[in-house]
């Protein structure tokens, strides 16, 4: 299996290129993104592109994989709704449509977030759902979205925002807690990370995966 990541530098993935590179079932990882993952292996290639809301540039590279898998992201803290939907709703679209066309027998799996409801009161979750439902509607092979609650990293994997950090320093010590009293909204980098390969490979009951969904696979 041929897996390409966008935003393999962030803390989801980088614990998805971790498990891809563990993986023997991957045969090749294609991580794309404004900034390299500063990692070498004989299975991982990579594009730095500093523009991703335009790819003509590298498509004859993007040609020939089995999986995409989108985490990239930005907080909606302190963002106008249209600077958050540039981001969470455009450039995935954007993405998504063109590896649609390219690989139409693809799968596609995003990263979205426990409360995407497409009207909901917040902005983030309703931008987040209406990405979701856009993605449901892309010609790919099968597409699915991923909702995960609070992530506990693991294996040396920090977020790159920097008051993400300090929320995480703060909480770590309390996810046995969390994990014992609401198992259902917790999980970790890796037991995320392995929901997706495993989804990509075995296909899931339904599109939309929650948490509690996420920790089963």
């Amino acid at each position: 299996m041929k897996t390409m990541i966008f935003g393999a530098t962030g803390m989801v993935g980088q614990g998805l290129l971790r498990e891809c590179l563990l993986n023997s079932a991957v045969e090749q990882v294609l991580c794309v993104g404004r900034t390299p993952t500063g990692q070498r292996h004989p299975k991982l290639a990579e594009i730095v592109h500093s523009n991703l809301y335009q790819l003509g540039s590298i498509e004859h590279e993007l040609v020939g994989y089995d999986a995409c898998f989108f985490c990239l992201g930005v907080s909606a803290a302190g963002m106008t709704e249209a600077a958050y939907r540039s981001i969470t709703y455009d450039l995935t679209l954007h993405v998504a449509q063109t590896l649609a066309r390219l690989n139409p027998q693809s799968s596609f799996s995003y990263i979205s977030g426990s409360g995407t409801e497409v009207n909901s009161r917040a902005m983030w979750a309703r931008v987040k759902g209406q990405t979701e439902q856009a993605l449901l509607a892309l010609p790919f092979r099968a597409a699915y979205m991923f909702r995960p609650g609070f992530i506990q990293p693991q294996h040396g994997v920090v977020s790159k925002t920097r008051w993400y950090r300090l929320l995480y320093a703060l909480t770590s010590p309390l996810y046995p807690v969390f994990k014992r009293l609401i198992p259902q909204y917790v999980t970790t980098t890796e037991q995320l990370a392995q929901a997706m390969l495993r989804v990509t490979q075995h296909g899931a009951p339904q599109p939309i995966i929650e948490n509690s969904m996420i920790n089963q696979l």
